[in-house]
């Protein structure tokens, strides 16, 4: 699989189409949510452009391309005949067959999208263990998981506005930074992991130097930047994670009413955390 900014594994004719929104200037009249029925906040929105451009943008292990085809296949999968048949059997692996999607990435990588998007309540050990066992590593794995999850996030806030979701925006060119912290142990997680008392030189930001830090967040730390990404978007959706174990913190909600909404939300979407 090439890691190279011309991604010469996907032929011009194959590339899936992300919309003429490359500039700052366009990605923030993409999220101005005109039309909704409901006022968006400038928070909610200006971090919505953030992740929208970090998707979009060379990665730690993927290019620009690779991330953006990424995005396209997790919005590709809510409507995939595959994934829906799999969901309504016994065994989701015994159903064979070609995924929904623009098809740009490599047949596993695909797959594992579609998978994590439509049916993360049966992911299991062993299937994490074959999926790197069929050649993703697990670098590139985390940083799936992640710019798959924040597209979901994206595209449920859409939704629940009655709105459509917002457009893919080009992609940039550039090469993957490669980083892989000195600082992630194998141990206590199917992924290495940093450890709070490890988050030191490059990382030393990681977890915002408070003692709570959630297994989420430290699910995302072999991939320093989806952890950054991970708590930009909790900043704006929920409360900063050093609040979290702050029962009165409040927005426009109360804690307890946030707890029962994000609960009753997590059941609805089969989240195993």
């Amino acid at each position: 699989m090439s890691t190279g900014s011309s991604t010469p594994w996907l032929p011009s004719r194959a590339r899936p189409v992300y919309g003429n929104r490359g500039t700052r200037e366009e990605l923030t009249s993409a999220v101005d949510y005109e039309g909704a029925p409901a006022p968006v906040r400038e928070d909610l929105r200006e971090a919505h452009r953030f992740i929208l451009d970090h998707v979009r943008s060379p990665g730690t292990w993927w290019t620009g391309a690779e991330r953006a085809a990424m995005a396209a296949e997790a919005r590709a999968a809510v409507r995939c005949a595959l994934c829906r048949e799999r969901r309504q059997s016994l065994s989701p692996g015994a159903v064979r067959g070609r995924h929904d999607g623009p098809g740009a990435l490599p047949e596993n990588v695909v797959d594992a999208v579609h998978r994590i998007r439509s049916d993360p309540a049966r992911l299991s050990r062993s299937w994490f263990d074959g999926v790197i066992a069929g050649g993703l590593e697990v670098t590139r794995y985390v940083e799936l998981v992640s710019v798959t999850s924040v597209m979901a996030g994206l595209d449920y806030f859409a939704r629940a506005l009655g709105v459509a979701p917002l457009p893919l925006p080009a992609s940039r060119p550039g090469e993957p930074s490669r980083h892989r912290p000195a600082g992630a142990k194998e141990g206590g997680a199917w992924v290495p992991i940093i450890d709070p008392a490890d988050a030191a030189g490059p990382e030393a930001d990681l977890y915002g130097g408070g003692d709570f830090v959630p297994n989420i967040v430290r699910a995302l730390s072999l991939v320093p930047d989806e952890v950054r990404v991970l708590r930009r978007s909790t900043d704006a959706h929920y409360v900063p994670v050093a609040q979290i174990p702050d029962p009165t913190v409040r927005r426009a909600l109360a804690r307890p009413q946030m707890e029962l909404v994000a609960a009753r939300v997590s059941a609805l979407n089969q989240c195993f955390y």
